[in-house]
């Protein structure tokens, strides 16, 4: 009744007039009766118009439109279709769909450190703290977690920053990391995923218009978080190619190329770096990291630092070297100087905990106006997921050698990187087993993207279908296999070349299958188009 009285009303009738149950249009002054309606249905026949939609790809917001997300995108909606498929008894020249499209180490099998999940579970569900069954140091720091949490739970909003005492273990994490580098709790800022915090400093990085309007430096290939944030944010993307005939190396030389030729129409004024690459794996040398560092600080740039992989370091010849550890060591003029966001997730590394969301991000020589101005942005979103920030509490505050738990958390951690170092080399050496196929060392991260050499027929027919070549492969690949991995174009490439990306996360045994049939699926494909 009321919302019929409700809707009366905006027709500009009045309720008094109105019978229970329908819509009335008020008398003319010449005593005409009134025009009544039984139904709003009824109402809208007669006047023979429907509301139109006020949100139509027309009217929405082109930034969002202009969104691209490869590693979810029409290929992965295509191995879902497929997999529908195969549950409802369609045959195919398989018998599921692997997805080596997305670095999900949980969902390819590997097992969660035993750990991470106790000292989860006990801040959870704060009753197993008296369960005789948990180790005495998880206890301990699900004790001092909940202490830090409102009402001692999980459940209660944390301070917009993220929990005091996580905080101050992350700070003491990157001290001990980079060798004694002193680093502040009031420069951490804990995220929703290190995505979230990518995405956060770049939104209070952009501004201006036209010529003056923000240009974002990428890596090319990218990983497409970037792109993505840049263009809802309407931002410039400043692209930088990686040089793949040396192993994936950034040469400070195509950076200034690509600076010098951005200024002609925008103001780049950010520069991200992602070390160890995704997808390219490749791990940075200390004399990289310093050449960006002098570049930065010469050209006037802020230095975003992707370091989610930091754990993920494979070759021999190469070790991690974080750009904060670095940047001090260059002397004050630079560590005072360049402005400095680098970010951290429990999603990789050896923990692989996507789920929850975790990760950080450090801050360093922000303006203080600034940095009152990110905490104001981050209170709107209250605060990250508590439960991702106890996770990532647990990576930056591991059991030490005079813990009991220590043995097993070692011994997990080390054999989740040493089968990953392993996968790593396999990849490396099956992929380029193959004539057409051209594969550089995996050193670091967990994916391959190999470059994939195509005949002229097979460009030809995916122009034919108005896709581009590596998708078109791709697809053929998914198609004939099941096998869902990502085609280069989504990342990026050097015009003319072709590649996919491909996690290299499942068990070793189906990994080297799956190896197999795309091998065996390339020597079909240019066979088909020679």
């Amino acid at each position: 009744m009321h919302r019929l009285r409700v809707l009366a009303r905006q027709a500009g009738a009045s309720p008094g007039l109105a019978g229970a149950g329908s819509l009335g249009r008020r008398g003319s002054s010449s005593g005409q009766g009134d025009l009544r309606f039984s139904t709003v249905a009824e109402a809208r026949a007669v006047s023979g118009k429907s509301r139109r939609k006020i949100l139509t790809l027309q009217s929405m917001n082109p930034q969002v439109k202009a969104v691209e997300y490869a590693v979810r995108g029409p290929i992965v909606l295509k191995a879902g279709e497929i997999e529908r498929e195969l549950q409802n008894g369609i045959k195919k020249p398989f018998s599921e769909v692997i997805k080596a499209n997305i670095g999900d180490a949980h969902a390819m099998g590997q097992q969660p450190i035993t750990f991470l999940r106790q000292v989860v579970a006990l801040c959870t569900y704060p009753d197993l703290l008296d369960n005789p069954n948990f180790p005495k140091d998880a206890k301990t720091r699900a004790m001092r977690i909940l202490q830090g949490c409102g009402g001692y739970s999980l459940g209660s909003y944390s301070a917009s920053q993220g929990v005091n005492c996580i905080r101050e273990d992350v700070a003491s994490y990157i001290e001990r990391r980079d060798g004694g580098v002193p680093a502040d709790p009031d420069n951490i800022y804990l995220t929703t995923g290190a995505s979230d915090g990518i995405a956060s400093i770049l939104k209070i990085l952009v501004s201006g218009w036209g010529k003056s309007r923000s240009g974002v430096m990428i890596p090319i290939p990218q990983y497409p978080l970037y792109s993505a944030a840049i263009s809802e944010l309407d931002a410039i993307q400043v692209n930088y190619y990686l040089d793949e005939e040396n192993c994936w190396a950034l040469d400070v030389g195509e950076l200034r190329r690509a600076l010098n030729q951005a200024r002609e129409y925008c103001n780049p004024n950010v520069l991200c770096i992602i070390n160890p690459g995704n997808p390219t794996g490749q791990v940075q040398s200390r004399r990289c990291i310093e050449d960006v560092i002098h570049f930065a600080w010469e050209e006037n740039l802020f230095l975003l630092a992707d370091e989610v992989y930091q754990d993920n370091v494979y070759a021999e010849d190469c070790q991690f070297h974080s750009f904060k550890k670095v940047l001090y060591e260059m002397g004050p003029e630079y560590s005072s100087n360049v402005e400095l966001a680098s970010f951290h997730s429990t999603s990789k590394g050896y923990m692989g905990e996507c789920g929850y969301r975790g990760g950080y991000m450090e801050v360093v020589n922000l303006h203080p106006e600034i940095k009152e101005q990110l905490v104001k942005m981050l209170s709107v979103r209250l605060c990250p997921p508590v439960s991702g920030q106890a996770a990532m509490d647990v990576v930056v505050n591991p059991p030490g050698p005079e813990e009991e738990s220590y043995e097993q958390f070692i011994r997990e951690k080390n054999t989740v990187l040493s089968s990953l170092a392993k996968k790593a080399k396999l990849t490396e050496e099956l992929f380029n087993q193959v004539p057409g196929l051209q594969c550089n060392p995996l050193q670091g991260a967990m994916y391959a993207f190999p470059r994939i050499f195509l005949p002229p027929r097979a460009i030809a027919a995916a122009k034919d279908l108005g896709m581009a070549a590596d998708m078109f492969y791709c697809m053929r690949l998914l198609e004939e296999t099941g096998i869902c991995v990502v085609p280069g174009s989504g990342f990026g490439q050097k015009e003319g070349t072709y590649h996919f990306r491909m996690t290299i996360l499942p068990p070793a045994d189906k990994l080297k299958v799956l190896l197999e049939k795309v091998n065996a699926f390339h020597l079909r494909f240019l066979d088909e188009h020679a």
